[in-house]
């Protein structure tokens, strides 16, 4: 969490609101959210709140996404850190997750963590190390 809260957001807005889930009632109601679940013992499902993220003057962007998004690569760094698993996961039932959270309509869920240790078997999917060359997705001053 602290992690998570050393993370910069747009100016510094901070709308962040994470959930921590580690009781036995809150998992088994994650479980229903998303199959990707992994049976983890603790989930953080990292949210922003619309009332107070900054938007952007020029198209109202709102950056709470971005913040989020920020702010939960902060606390991956620091898990994977700790000797812990995670992963990133937005696939989810957004409408499922409002409902059995009780989150109010400014509170918009963006991710989950869920965070445990990986079992000694466990391996990246094989298109995890897979990366473009980084000149195909760089450009210098041509646009």
């Amino acid at each position: 969490m602290e992690a998570g809260k050393a993370a910069p957001t747009a100016t510094n807005a901070q709308p962040q609101r994470i959930l921590v889930l580690n009781e036995k009632s809150s998992l088994a109601k994650i479980k229903e959210c998303t199959l990707y679940h992994f049976n983890a013992p603790l989930f953080f499902l990292v949210c922003y709140d619309k009332s107070v993220s900054w938007k952007r003057s020029e198209d109202n962007k709102d950056m709470g996404e971005v913040d989020a998004s920020i702010v939960a690569t902060h606390m991956m760094l620091k898990i994977t850190n700790l000797g812990l698993g995670s992963t990133w996961v937005g696939s989810f039932n957004p409408q499922k997750i409002r409902e059995s959270f009780v989150l109010p309509e400014n509170i918009i869920p963006v991710l989950i963590l869920p965070v445990g240790y990986p079992h000694e078997k466990s391996v990246p999917s094989l298109s995890h190390g897979k990366r473009i060359d980084i000149s195909a997705n760089t450009f210098y001053n041509s646009f």
